[in-house]
């Protein structure tokens, strides 16, 4: 195979890396919020939060393009104060991975948070930890191998994803032509022979990561 497939898997990982990482601190914090605290319209966030889970992809895409295009409110801010173009690059892709993969570390951190037993909590309470120290040493590490079978998921969904990114990244070698994409130019011009190796390196991938995450997954109980 030429470089300029090794060039698009390399952006690829870069792209679902990052996404992977935000969505990890974006998720744990959303995931903590909806799992410890009762407020009004708890609930109705989080179907705001899960809402890019049942979208079409490219809906999302066109919502980025009005959001932070050249004319959207956040891009013309960002390009006239500090020169930023989010369009057709590859920080374009990131955000639009990110965007779409976010409900699968959210519900799982959420489950996991809401899987932590109060009392341990209560009890680190009582022997003097402060709320911060409560967090890092009693419920993340507890609720870490949920959060990680999310955080795989979402690095999964991140490498495949195509609608949203297309429309926001749109597809140029070498700088924004991200796996999933190039599949698609790769059938469109008759390429066969690259297209199957796209699709297995990205099936192989995507195959491993489940079997990590099935595998972080908390087992399941069944009634008898």
């Amino acid at each position: 195979m030429n470089a300029a497939v090794w060039i698009t898997l390399a952006l690829t990982l870069k792209v679902a890396a990052w996404a992977t990482a935000i969505n990890l601190v974006l998720g744990v914090a959303a995931g903590w919020l909806l799992a410890h605290k009762r407020f009004f319209g708890r609930e109705l966030l989080d179907a705001i939060l899960t809402l890019p889970f049942v979208l079409p992809p490219t809906v999302i895409g066109y919502y980025l393009l009005v959001v932070i295009g050249k004319n959207g409110s956040l891009g013309h801010w960002l390009q006239s104060t500090f020169g930023i173009n989010l369009i057709f690059t590859w920080q374009g892709a990131v955000i639009a991975a990110t965007i779409v993969s976010f409900p699968l570390v959210l519900k799982s951190a959420r489950a996991a948070f809401e899987a932590v037993d109060p009392q341990l909590e209560c009890a680190a309470r009582v022997l003097g930890l402060a709320e911060w120290a409560v967090f890092f040493r009693v419920t993340l590490p507890m609720a870490w191998p949920g959060i990680l079978a999310g955080t795989l998921l979402v690095f999964a969904r991140s490498l495949g994803e195509f609608g949203a990114t297309l429309m926001v990244a749109g597809s140029i070698p070498g700088r924004t032509q991200t796996l999933s994409v190039a599949v698609y130019e790769a059938v469109q011009a008759g390429q066969d022979d690259t297209a199957n190796f796209l699709v297995a390196i990205n099936c192989i991938t995507c195959i491993v990561v489940l079997l990590a995450a099935g595998r972080l997954a908390p087992p399941r109980r069944f009634a008898r």
